[in-house]
């Protein structure tokens, strides 16, 4: 198929950006370079791998996962369909969190996946060092690979956890912070979200009835293994500024949430 071929295909199948993702596939499963690619327009690519990516990128399986790899805050990370795939959204918690954290920080990640925002944490404070915690083993197997990657395993603690249960003794040591990602969509939303979001893993997407409870189990939970000014900042939906503001008062605890660039809610930094 040639490269306008392969755009109409995606375009047909629905996908939104089908120029920029033919491109991308072109270069990874082909070895095409960005250079190349306006001399290459007519060429008719045979690659066997190529064909089955595009099958299944019509059936709406994420272009992250086909590549195995995405860029979150200028690093690369591996991806699977064991983690959800790193979004700009979240960048600006790493923005926070780098901002916020004290020097020589130990914090933690709850819900870590591919251990995007801790590995971004971690390379951009050396200073600091990190657990990263979540329940499957293969989601924290990408952590660990991810910080192979980056270059911050030394300063990186995998912990195997079930964050929804008691989590008192779990934890050897207190955190200046904790920094989450956590499952925030109301279980019926679940099923109305985008195709592509069907291929992710769901149990990272469900945060409950009302999408609150991991907020209400971590902020119940987990004071007591936060120093003494210590902090919580959580990505949060855009529709969930005054649940969250009104759990952390009902908590005893102040509340302040920051807007993304689109200017929807986005980070909630909670402390005492």
């Amino acid at each position: 198929m040639t490269y306008k071929q392969l755009w109409g295909m995606l375009q047909q199948a629905g996908i939104e950006n089908a120029r920029d993702e033919a491109r991308l596939l072109l270069m990874h499963f082909c070895g095409v370079t960005p250079a190349q690619l306006p001399f290459r327009m007519q060429e008719d690519f045979t690659c066997e791998a190529l064909a089955d990516a595009v099958a299944r990128r019509q059936a709406r399986v994420p272009l992250q996962y086909l590549l195995g790899e995405w860029e979150f805050f200028g690093l690369p990370f591996f991806v699977s369909p064991d983690c959800l795939i790193p979004r700009p959204d979240t960048e600006i918690l790493v923005e926070r969190a780098i901002a916020r954290m004290p020097k020589g920080a130990h914090f933690a990640d709850f819900c870590t996946g591919s251990g995007c925002i801790a590995c971004a944490a971690l390379v951009n404070r050396p200073d600091t060092r990190a657990a990263l915690v979540d329940a499957f083993v293969p989601t924290l197997e990408m952590a660990r690979k991810n910080c192979e990657k980056n270059g911050v395993a030394a300063r990186a603690e995998l912990i195997l956890c079930d964050l929804l249960q008691p989590l008192e003794g779990v934890f050897a040591q207190k955190f200046d912070c904790i920094l989450s990602n956590p499952p925030y969509i109301p279980t019926e939303a679940v099923k109305g979200l985008a195709p592509e979001l069907a291929h992710e893993p769901q149990v990272a997407l469900d945060g409950g009835e009302d999408g609150m409870i991991f907020y209400e189990h971590f902020l119940g939970q987990t004071a007591h293994v936060l120093k003494e000014g210590g902090f919580w900042l959580f990505e949060i939906g855009y529709d969930q500024e005054d649940a969250i503001k009104a759990l952390a008062s009902r908590l005893h605890f102040s509340c302040e949430v920051e807007r993304d660039l689109g200017g929807n809610p986005r980070v909630a930094y909670i402390y005492r």
